[in-house]
């Protein structure tokens, strides 16, 4: 994108953010939605396909681009973000890098338009951070295959017309080279989403069990044609998806900060702001100089992600450690309200719950130190 256009881009995005959807924040937390007139503006503004290719209807954002738009988009409730970032994350990526062209010119467009949200249906119970060890089984039957098995925690379920879903096909393979890839339209013969979960955080972010009965699919809605590509096709997907995280709590934490500036600036004990206690001085300052790293660590990151140089290592480390800040900050955040950042309609309350989920998804903070441990190791 032409660098003009993409300011123009994060002006309009940074305006729509701040002040037509964090006013609206109460409303989806006591409704578990996001507002219908939101989501089509976030539609017409491209933002369900920014990381998707230009040729299919996205904008076709850099990644460094991507992480830049995304800090504007973690300024709000998580729950914004959610609602598009599985069409242009986890499974867009998969059918943008991995599927056929048919697949691609199938599916890309809907995505990109928001006529269709996807979601990636890889969690189970007993593999979660370790998908190798997944038991959704698929079998060929004839010109079909059958899906068995259960998902979990699934971002977009109950809103989802598209189910991009991993799922066993050699039980004889090593465990992380017999998966398989397959697209599976909502409404299918066997295919049923449980309630809502009812989570900590993040209201309006949907997420359901998902169970199949024997879901029959043809042969073409296996990803790219081929089997055993599954595990290759996760990783770099979730690997894009965690410096897009990264990215989301910068934003985030920067919401936070402002949050606790305003506070201690108005709020008053023995006459005067909190804000003149050094202590209180000392909680913002820490999360400042955390924020400044952690914006500086993203975009570093995100160049080498361009560049080839780093695809794996950088957005390990961008996740661990901003999704560790995020939490640290919004602690902080609270302590700075006192009492007032323990009650409920206080929004720093409701973002201590809603940064606490960072930690896990798309891989825990644990996974992030393995991940980048083994890599150090491999180097040496």
């Amino acid at each position: 994108m032409d660098p003009s256009d993409f300011e123009e881009v994060l002006r309009t995005v940074r305006d729509f953010v701040r002040n037509q959807v964090v006013p609206l924040e109460d409303e989806i937390e006591r409704t578990n939605a996001i507002p219908q007139h939101i989501r089509e503006t976030a539609a017409s503004m491209g933002l369900f396909g920014f990381a998707l290719p230009q040729e299919h209807g996205g904008l076709g954002l850099s990644m460094s681009e991507d992480v830049r738009l995304s800090i504007e988009l973690g300024y709000a409730t998580p729950a914004f973000r959610s609602m598009f970032g599985t069409n242009n994350g986890i499974a867009g990526q998969v059918i943008s890098k991995y599927g056929t062209e048919e697949q691609k010119e199938r599916w890309l467009p809907e995505l990109a338009s928001g006529d269709v949200v996807a979601s990636f249906a890889l969690t189970e119970e007993g593999a979660g951070s370790d998908p190798s060890g997944l038991r959704t089984r698929a079998v060929r039957d004839g010109s079909d295959y059958l899906i068995s098995g259960a998902k979990r925690f699934i971002t977009n379920a109950p809103e989802a017309g598209l189910f991009v879903v991993f799922a066993r096909t050699d039980e004889n393979a090593e465990p992380h080279k017999g998966i398989s890839v397959f697209l599976v339209e909502a409404g299918s013969a066997g295919l049923h989403v449980g309630p809502p979960d009812e989570k900590m955080g993040q209201a309006g972010a949907l997420t359901a069990e998902v169970h199949f009965d024997s879901v029959r699919v043809p042969a073409d809605a296996l990803v790219g044609g081929e089997e055993g590509t599954g595990f290759s096709a996760a990783m770099s997907s979730l690997s894009r998806g965690r410096l897009h995280i990264a990215a989301i709590c910068v934003g985030l934490a920067e919401r936070i900060l402002d949050e606790a500036i305003g506070f201690a600036t108005t709020a008053r004990q023995g006459g005067a702001p909190i804000s003149r206690f050094q202590l209180v001085q000392a909680m913002l300052a820490e999360s400042k100089a955390e924020l400044y790293a952690a914006r500086s660590m993203v975009l570093r990151a995100a160049d080498e992600f361009d560049a080839g140089t780093d695809t794996r290592l950088a957005p390990s480390c961008a996740k661990l450690f901003c999704s560790e800040m995020v939490s640290r900050a919004a602690d902080r955040a609270v302590q700075v309200h006192g009492g007032s950042g323990y009650m409920r309609g206080v929004p720093v309350e409701r973002l201590f719950r809603d940064s606490r989920l960072f930690r896990i998804y798309e891989g825990t903070s644990e996974i992030q130190k393995l991940i980048i441990a083994k890599q150090l190791l491999r180097d040496a």
